[in-house]
């Protein structure tokens, strides 16, 4: 059925961007998921652990673990609220804002990997069918 041969293409396709994901951010020290922890702090630096699950889509315990870990690498650091000391902010030092571009072109090799061959009219129309699917399933 054509349902479980685009859910098998979806399957495997995000499996081997996982790995190649993984492959090309090993050469800065991060994980898969870590850039993209990274990626909402170069937006917006300063932000609630809270606020980091709800545009991650993680469960608390893995943003935890991955500040901690970006903490370590000394890409991160913790500071309490001035306004309300309850509330503990993350934010980026230099290491980690300077690790910005080179995400960057890891993502751009990758897409382009990932879009070679497809026309620029197609990746429109594969943009609102993947936007469909997401909407769809949130």
């Amino acid at each position: 059925m054509i349902e479980d041969e685009i859910r098998e293409l979806l399957d495997k396709i995000s499996a081997q961007m996982r790995r190649d994901y993984n492959h090309l951010l090993h050469d800065v020290n991060l994980h898969v998921g870590q850039d993209n922890l990274l990626c909402k702090l170069w937006t917006k630096d300063g932000v609630t652990q809270v606020e980091l699950c709800e545009q991650l889509k993680c469960e608390p315990p893995t943003v935890t673990n991955m500040v901690k870990a970006l903490e370590q690498k000394g890409l991160v650091y913790r500071q309490k609220d001035e306004k309300d000391r309850r509330v503990t902010r993350i934010y980026l030092t230099t290491e980690g804002l300077n690790l910005k571009d080179p995400v960057h072109e890891r993502w751009r090799k990758q897409q382009d990997k990932l879009l070679a061959g497809i026309l620029p009219e197609e990746r429109l129309l594969l943009r609102r069918l993947m936007k469909q699917m997401e909407e769809n399933l949130f």
